[in-house]
């Protein structure tokens, strides 16, 4: 229909005429069709069908005394299956049956016989008014209703006194009620005092400062974790610019919340992992001028037992140096879970020295191990990962010191613990003697990114072991009192397969290789006096340069060389810049990388690499593979 025929349909409304005499129908549609759709009959059952088809009458006249039905009667039937206005037109005083016809037919006008063509005219504009306001009102309602209801958020409209209006059965559930009980109360009546106080803060700062306010609550509700909400309100202002009613829309947000904070936890562990990759490239670099120098001190110093048990132990020292960053850059990758049979009490004995340099000697850390044991099926890193969270949990639990006792045992399980599959355990503790948690802390300790550190936290929370365990098959469970420590016990399913025989490994040979012309490429000196003797003991003859520019420069002046040996990260022109141009001009020449990286994954475009620190029987191994013919 165009915009056109939709005024005209709404402009010309239609109108029941119910009289038994057709005269007057007549003189009727003859006052009133210019206007309205005009139909008409001379009996009230034949009006009652006709209404029944018809949910567009807007006005109903009826005449009161007809042969089949009253008037009266008549318009309440009519009242029963049509929302039309209804009008009772009679040429008797009959005061009862106007009455009943107000009471049970809705009539909003009563016309006497003869009547005035004007009068009835302006009685029948006014009824058509009213039936459309209330056909519009009766839509809004309805599509107000329906928004309510579908909405996915909790919608209430207040007062100005904080009562109930309106609100949808999303909204009343949150409350615990039905929504019509909820109408004409306050909020107040349903949600704690602190809460109450709350509702009744934010309300009054919309009503007075007459603009909406925007907030982000979490809520707790018994033991089940936080939920966020964004909460909106604004005001509804009256004619009189009055705040009349407060509107307040509810959001869950608790997944977005929980996206967030595992966004900005990502983003906070690259940026860790990256910082540790630079430590480490620089760490790794003072190892090798020191543990290289020791090597080679070691190998001229005369045969003096004292002097030799020192440089036995300043080298084992600086290999333990070397593994404490490679495990510490774990901790900063992510990586898939590789699962193998894993020997606990080993894993948390070899520990002692990680413990003891993270922790600080603020406190002690003691290991009750159980004898006979069985191996658990876990990831021996991850697992290292979630007993140092939890140790660090522990020293952080203490502010004056304290023990904390590291225990293992084996469990068999029923069905005593919920989430948990019955089957055979093996179960690690790690106990503090600190200030325990309370039980509000205790119910949310689990729940991603919570902390009580007041952002001092590593944010390596108990969240992220217990995704671990469960991952693993296995489950967290958290023993604490206030003011009488904390026992966190991690399940780790009975490993399938039997612990590897570990064997002592022999100190690598020198592979022997026949002397080579080498070019040596490092912009760190120490490093590169060292590797430079490494080379020289032997037997090869080398030339050194300091970084790319200067190793291409003789790579084009002086005659060939068998092998080109380039640190990776140097400022300017990296090794693996370095490594390509030499690529393209001598394809044939190999090339080693060497790297203080330690956390570098792959071989750049199959590169052999070696990683520093390394030994000279290393270094002697992969020259020997590169020039093997």
């Amino acid at each position: 229909m165009s915009m056109a025929g939709e005024m005209e349909a709404l402009q010309k409304r239609r109108v029941l005429l119910v009289d038994d005499e057709s005269e007057i129908l007549t003189a009727l549609e003859d006052l009133l069709e210019e206007s309205y759709e005009v139909i008409s009959t001379t009996s009230p059952k034949h009006a009652l069908e006709l209404l029944a088809r018809m949910d567009d009458v807007a006005v109903i006249i009826s005449d009161q005394r007809m042969p089949e039905m009253t008037g009266d009667q008549f318009l309440a039937q009519a009242r029963g299956v049509s929302k039309a206005q209804a009008i009772l037109l009679t040429g008797y005083a009959d005061i009862n049956a106007v009455i009943s016809a107000v009471n049970t037919g809705g009539v909003v006008g009563y016309v006497h016989k003869p009547w005035d063509p004007e009068l009835l005219r302006a009685i029948v504009a006014n009824a058509a008014d009213r039936y459309r306001l209330g056909r519009e009102l009766a839509l809004e309602r309805a599509l107000l209703q329906g928004l309510l209801e579908s909405s996915g958020e909790a919608v209430s409209f207040k007062d100005a006194a904080g009562r109930f209006v309106r609100l949808n059965a999303l909204k009343a559930d949150s409350l615990g009620a039905e929504w019509s009980a909820c109408l004409g109360r306050s909020e107040a009546d349903f949600v704690d005092a602190a809460r109450a106080e709350t509702i009744a803060r934010h309300e009054a700062q919309v009503i007075e400062g007459r603009k909406p306010v925007v907030e982000t609550e979490d809520r707790v509700s018994g033991d089940d974790p936080a939920r966020y909400f964004s909460v909106n309100r604004f005001p509804i202002l009256d004619e009189q610019d009055q705040v009349s009613h407060v509107v307040t829309i509810e959001r869950d947000i608790t997944e977005q919340r929980l996206m967030e904070d595992r966004l900005r936890q990502s983003d906070k562990m690259q940026a860790l992992g990256t910082l540790a990759g630079g430590v480490a490239h620089d760490f790794n670099n003072l190892l090798m001028a020191i543990l290289g120098s020791l090597e080679l001190a070691q190998r001229r110093m005369p045969q003096d037992e004292r002097v030799s048990r020192y440089l036995d132990n300043a080298i084992m020292a600086g290999k333990r140096g070397a593994a404490l960053t490679q495990r510490l850059l774990s901790f900063s990758r992510r990586k898939d879970l590789a699962t193998q049979a894993v020997d606990v009490n080993r894993l948390v004995a070899d520990m002692d020295e990680l413990l003891e340099r993270t922790l600080g000697g603020v406190v002690k850390v003691t290991l009750q191990a159980q004898d006979n044991l069985w191996s658990a099926e876990a990831d021996p890193d991850q697992v290292e990962l979630a007993i140092l969270n939890l140790c660090i949990n522990a020293r952080d639990a203490m502010n004056d010191g304290g023990i904390i006792t590291i225990a293992t045992r084996n469990m068999h399980v029923e069905d005593e613990i919920s989430d948990l599959a019955p089957g055979d355990f093996v179960v690690v503790s790690v106990t503090d003697t600190g200030t325990g948690m309370t039980e509000q802390v205790l119910r949310r300790a689990l729940e991603p990114f919570f902390s009580t550190k007041a952002g001092k936290g590593t944010g390596l929370g108990l969240s992220m072991v217990y995704g671990l365990m469960t991952q693993l098959g296995g489950t967290v469970r958290i023993d604490s009192r206030e003011g009488r420590g904390t026992k966190v016990e991690l399940y780790l399913p009975r490993g399938q397969s039997a612990l590897e025989a570990q064997e002592t490994v022999a100190a690598p040979e020198i592979a022997k290789t026949q002397a080579a012309r080498i070019l040596l490429v490092d912009d760190d000196e120490g490093v590169r006096e060292v590797t430079a003797a490494y080379l020289a003991d032997l037997g090869h003859s080398l030339m050194e340069a300091a970084d790319g520019p200067s190793a291409l420069a003789i790579l084009d002046k002086e005659r060939p060389f068998d092998l080109l040996i380039a640190d990776f990260a140097m400022p300017g022109m990296t090794g693996l810049d370095l490594a390509r141009q030499t690529r393209a001009k001598r394809p044939k020449l190999p090339i080693l990388l060497v790297t203080g990286h330690a956390d570098m994954e792959e071989t750049p475009e199959q590169m052999a690499v070696l990683v520093k620190p390394f030994q000279q029987a290393e270094l002697a191994a992969r020259i020997a593979e590169l020039l093997r013919p």
